[in-house]
């Protein structure tokens, strides 16, 4: 669990670019793991986070991506009309 507030922000951008992308329809978890590579290379060239910062931070991402849980659509529940007798 990340306790780091800046480390905490970073997991939460993430992962809510994760699950917008997932609604975009990139929904394979090669194509969700290149945002991903992607935002962690930039925080290591812009040395943003420490070397275990970024690793805290990519194992706490990798639990969010491969949860299955985190990519499912909301089950709506359908209006009831009300009988007319």
């Amino acid at each position: 669990m990340l306790q780091d507030p800046k480390l905490i922000r970073h997991y939460q951008a993430l992962t809510d670019a994760l699950v917008d992308s997932w609604h975009r329809g990139y929904q394979r978890a090669d194509e969700l793991r290149l945002l991903v590579d992607g935002y962690l290379l930039a925080l290591r060239a812009g040395k943003q986070l420490e070397p275990f910062e970024i690793y805290r931070l990519e194992d706490e991402v990798n639990r969010f991506l491969y949860d299955p849980s985190n990519f499912r659509e909301p089950e709506r529940e359908l209006e009831k009309e009300p009988m007319h007798g």
